[in-house]
């Protein structure tokens, strides 16, 4: 029930793929993950043409969360790749299965409910996630291609990076959050997962995680 590929790489693909449409509708996922994956895997420069959208500034700074919710989260700091979070304490972790993720925090006891961080390379005069759109639009496209409702699209920055945060009630019992930013040349997507039924229990943890991320390490 759970997506094994991120949900975010049919948009990320369309957006950073040498002569892509932004937001094609013609992408299958796996069509979209094995060209993202090729283009990594082969060292190819990536080259760039972005829509150019009016988008308004987010003018003030929101604190990187940094509450361990009694022992329910605790910090993880990846050195080689560059980032930091609060992970789910006591939960397996597995390391990078190309084209799915980088790093997957998993349930011990159920698997549909992870969290996963992965990271793509872009071109290098891009340095914000609003250079694929609006927030809310970027939302709505995605729910759109992954037969989803959106329940919520918000913006911050936190850090000196803008964060955009989506929330999404998947069709095949899913419920999700998805968060996309830009730093240090990547894209980096991290996405949160539980059955529907169970997101009462997980919302407030998953919302913690996705607020703690950050792509650096100071």
């Amino acid at each position: 029930m759970t997506k094994t590929i991120l949900p975010s790489l049919c948009l990320l693909a369309a957006a950073l793929l040498p002569n892509s449409e932004a937001f094609s509708v013609e992408l299958s996922r796996r069509n979209a993950l094995n060209k993202a994956i090729g283009t990594a895997a082969a060292g190819i420069a990536t080259t760039v043409v972005l829509p150019e959208f009016a988008v308004a500034a987010v003018s003030e700074e929101t604190p990187r969360v940094t509450t361990r919710m009694g022992g329910l989260l605790e910090p993880f700091q990846d050195g080689p790749r560059g980032f930091r979070i609060l992970a789910p304490s006591g939960w397996n972790k597995f390391e990078g299965e190309v084209g799915a993720y980088d790093v997957k925090w998993q349930d011990l006891v159920d698997p549909s409910e992870n969290v996963k961080i992965t990271s793509s390379p872009v071109k290098s005069s891009t340095t914000s996630i609003d250079a694929l759109g609006e927030v809310k639009a970027v939302g709505d496209s995605l729910a759109a291609k992954r037969d989803a409702r959106l329940v919520a699209a918000e913006e911050r920055m936190t850090d000196g990076i803008l964060f955009y945060k989506f929330e999404f009630a998947i069709n095949d019992g899913t419920h999700q959050l998805l968060q996309l930013c830009v730093n240090k040349g990547k894209v980096w997507s991290l996405d949160a997962n539980s059955k529907e039924k169970r997101w009462s229990k997980r919302g407030e943890l998953y919302q913690n995680v996705v607020g703690s991320f950050m792509p650096k390490l100071t």
